[in-house]
């Protein structure tokens, strides 16, 4: 199985941006080491106080000069509120910063009407889907300077390394996301700590619309990778004692308070206790919304879930307040599963 990483670049408690940043460049050294495939930084507007990860295209030319082999990429730029022509003009220049090594995880979502005002998003367009769709489309043809000779885009360029270009891969949490991925014959990357109960469902749509792709960057056959919860930790007790934060927030979540993160002890507390282990094997129907454990019982719930969905590379994304948990846990979790170091 092969690893990555998802990074969201949260704000320590009572610190700031830099401090953020500079968590996640060591988290993608980290990554580099251990032999993660991918390092991937995430994109949310209207937190910043909390989640500093806000320009994926921005944090990503910054990585590119601190890493030396690990792939780089979005999870996910943000499609809704763009140009096409603009995010391929991005990914080109990340590309010749790291050639042949840039992901473009392109993903849609809204955040607050006040923040997609700001962003100058429509909420509601007819039909969102082929919206969608046509603009994955266009940032892969300017990538790969494909559109036809007589298309009025033709003569535009982007800057590019030579190397192979960006690799287009479709990110979502709905079954709606993986028939376009499946349509368009691209990679198809679910977000499963998002929506884990249609994970099973979205590779299966995905699968079922999968054409082989007519677009230069495309796939012949399904390629997909899922991103789920965990965090590992010595001991199945103390990963469930970690895992706590994540439980705890996405009740906070619930409750409409989006991006905080309790510490270790602040989530129990919440939670009236901490959470009972992650069981070593899962029922059949069961995905839980953050996983946890042992070396050896997380690699072994990480297969499960891979084998479920039909993928062989999983995504890491985690919510922990320290980030020498956060490192640990990764750490922890390249050895379980068995990964070669660099």
């Amino acid at each position: 199985m092969d690893l990555s990483v998802v990074d969201l670049s949260p704000v320590p408690d009572g610190g700031t941006a830099t401090e953020a940043y500079q968590n996640t460049v060591e988290a993608a050294q980290q990554a580099e080491r251990l032999g993660y495939t991918r390092f991937w930084v995430a994109e949310h507007h209207g937190m910043a106080s909390r989640l500093a990860g806000t320009t994926p295209e921005v944090l990503l030319g910054n990585l590119a000069a601190e890493t030396d082999e690990i792939r780089l990429g979005s999870g996910a730029v943000l499609l809704n509120h763009y140009s096409p022509f603009k995010v391929a003009e991005q990914f080109g220049a990340l590309d010749g910063l790291a050639p042949g090594r840039i992901d473009a995880g392109l993903g849609r979502a809204n955040g607050s009407p006040a923040s997609d005002r700001a962003l100058g998003t429509e909420r509601h367009v007819e039909n969102p889907d082929e919206d969608h769709a046509e603009k994955v489309e266009s940032v892969i043809n300017h990538l790969y300077d494909d559109f036809p000779e007589e298309h009025p885009y033709s003569d535009l360029s982007v800057p590019r390394s030579g190397a192979e270009p960006p690799e287009p891969w479709v990110l979502g949490s709905s079954t709606s996301s993986a028939a376009i991925a499946g349509e368009l014959g691209l990679p198809f990357c679910f977000a499963a700590f998002i929506r884990p109960q249609f994970a099973t469902h979205a590779f299966e749509e995905y699968r079922d619309r999968f054409q082989s792709s007519e677009l230069a960057g495309g796939v012949d056959e399904p390629a997909g990778m899922v991103a789920v919860n965990a965090v590992a930790a010595e001991t199945d007790e103390e990963a469930a004692r970690r895992r706590a934060v994540a439980e705890a927030s996405f009740k906070r979540m619930q409750r409409g308070v989006v991006g905080s993160t309790p510490t270790v002890e602040e989530a129990i507390d919440e939670l009236g206790g901490v959470p009972e282990p992650t069981p070593a094997t899962l029922d059949d129907d069961e995905w839980p919304r953050a996983i946890s454990g042992s070396p050896e019982t997380l690699a072994g719930l990480l297969d499960q879930l891979a084998d479920r969905v039909g993928v062989d590379e999983v995504m890491i994304q985690h919510v922990l307040a320290d980030h020498e948990d956060a490192l640990r846990s990764h750490e922890l979790i390249a050895e379980g599963v068995g990964v070669d170091p660099r």
